[in-house]
């Protein structure tokens, strides 16, 4: 009845969608009406760092709803979880990423980013990537370079160009009247695909060149996903605009855009709210947020995720596995083909374990799992993949 009234009542994002019945998660499972427990490698879209209902997390948002919930719209009211999260946030990143919006989704970051940088710099044009995935909202799917996903809902925003993610020749379309370049820092929807030879510190250098400001999406690699805080720490290349969601509260819904303090007092005046939230800073979500943070930067959780990688690595070889993309517990096995991929999926599904696909790379198969789980975890969770694939036959998804 209950996956009736699902279909029902709510509206759906495509025409199958895997329909689990939850009944409650905890760790690295998730368990369904019957009990049975299905081993989560997706972590949410890798919005659940700590896994399903961390004790830490969970403690501070009953903390805290105890105390007081939504007062006041964001930016009136002097919030303790809000702030203390921001200066923690502050005091681990690069000096000139020091004041944080704080709003209610990663899309909505990216919006409010793509208003600072036209405002900062008085230009209008935005270049970013082909292939790219920044969210869903106009704003956001504008900068969407997939022109299959976006065609039904043109005219979008105006003036955004495309480069190719990679492409050194590409750096001469940005120019002065740039205003910004929004770039993921390992693209997602494309595949995982990592900046290769020194791709993005010239991208960065290109930007000072010219006046524009580098916008960087961490909103999934964002909090220990790839092995440091954010991927741009790999690659010696930090943004003017750093746009972070997902992780960052343990899978309430959050987002934020950094820049300087500087830079931020833009959308103070002319207009005053420059930018405005209802929701955004809720002090709830807040909480959730001051305790992941924490519980990422004083644990082991960060550097422990290049040993599970490693793992996943080492066991996931299979001659349908053509290549394992990606960094940290932000993984991509791409598979011989989008038959191969959708049958793991679905078996896996059938035998549970979490698996799901990536937007444009169809022979992909997303492997970014809490950064809690344990090696016993990945290794029960590998061997059931590695068993679907051995009883894999051509004809089995039709």
């Amino acid at each position: 009845m209950q996956k009736e009234d699902f279909f029902t009542y709510q509206a759906q994002t495509s025409p199958h969608p895997l329909g689990l019945e939850v009944s409650r998660a905890k760790g690295s499972y998730i368990y369904d009406q019957e009990g049975n427990a299905h081993l989560d490698f997706v972590a949410g879209v890798s919005a659940c760092g700590l896994g399903h209902c961390h004790p830490r997390v969970v403690e501070a948002i009953k903390t805290q709803v105890d105390q007081y919930m939504h007062v006041m719209v964001y930016g009136e009211y002097v919030q303790q979880p809000a702030v203390e999260f921001a200066k923690l946030l502050a005091s681990l990143l690069p000096k000139k990423l020091e004041t944080t919006y704080l709003v209610n989704s990663g899309t909505e970051a990216m919006e409010g980013a793509l208003k600072l940088a036209r405002r900062h710099t008085g230009r209008s044009q935005i270049i970013a990537a082909n292939r790219a995935y920044h969210g869903n909202t106009t704003g956001s799917l504008s900068l969407m370079g997939f022109e299959e996903r976006k065609s039904a809902f043109r005219p979008l925003m105006p003036d955004i160009r495309f480069i190719d993610f990679n492409s050194e020749q590409d750096l001469e379309k940005i120019t002065e009247k740039t205003a910004g370049v929004v770039l993921e820092t390992i693209q997602g929807g494309a595949g995982f695909i990592l900046p290769q030879n020194g791709y993005l510190e010239k991208v960065r250098k290109r930007c000072d060149d010219v006046g524009a400001l580098l916008i960087l999406d961490e909103i999934q690699p964002g909090f220990g996903r790839t092995g440091k805080l954010f991927a741009f720490q790999h690659f010696n290349c930090a943004p003017d605009i750093l746009v972070i969601g997902k992780g960052m509260a343990s899978g309430l819904p959050v987002g934020a855009f950094v820049a300087s303090k500087d830079m931020m007092a833009d959308l103070q005046d002319h207009p005053k709210f420059g930018h405005i939230t209802t929701f955004g800073g809720n002090p709830v979500i807040a909480a959730a947020s001051l305790a992941t943070l924490r519980e990422i930067t004083e644990t082991e959780l960060i550097p422990q995720t290049l040993e599970k990688e490693k793992l996943f690595r080492k066991l996931l070889v299979h001659p349908l596995i053509k290549e394992i993309r990606g960094k940290g517990l932000m993984l991509a096995l791409i598979m011989e083909s989008k038959e191969v991929a959708d049958y793991l999926v679905l078996e896996a599904a059938k035998n549970g374990l979490i698996l799901f696909w990536l937007l444009f790379e169809t022979r992909a198969v997303r492997i970014s799992p809490p950064l809690t789980i344990s090696m016993k975890e990945i290794e029960k969770g590998c061997d059931k993949i590695l068993a679907i694939l051995n009883s894999y036959k051509p004809d089995a998804v039709n």
